[in-house]
């Protein structure tokens, strides 16, 4: 099980509880952004998800395409498995999408459907 794959995380995903619980330990961690993207904030209906990360409001991330724009987060490095169980994490209000960040590198990033 090898970890290469990156995935950006902004919000609950940076947890150590939520990492625990969705990757079963705490993934090696690296401070970076997301540029052309705002956060807003949606509410969970998922009763498992508000259980694990204590929060029933959620941030989420939407495009602008402008560069003035940036969200800060990290990078986890994680495996293929692990990103399908961030996968099973995220409820429907998110899609997953490959995203450049400002350090130049691409990772995963969970994005709104909207």
């Amino acid at each position: 099980m090898a970890a290469d794959q990156l995935l950006f995380t902004y919000g609950t995903l940076q947890q150590s509880e939520v990492q625990l619980d969705t990757f079963g330990r705490l993934p090696l961690a690296e401070a970076d952004a997301l540029p052309g993207y705002r956060v807003s904030y949606a509410e969970i209906d998922d009763p498992r998800v508000v259980e694990v990360s204590g929060l029933a409001v959620h941030p989420i991330v939407t495009a602008t395409g402008d560069p003035r724009d940036k969200v800060t987060g990290s990078v986890l490095l994680i495996s293929d498995d692990e990103l399908e169980a961030a996968d099973e994490y995220e409820v429907a209000l998110y899609v997953r999408t490959a995203a450049v960040l400002s350090s130049g590198r691409t990772a995963w990033v969970y994005v709104s459907v909207r």
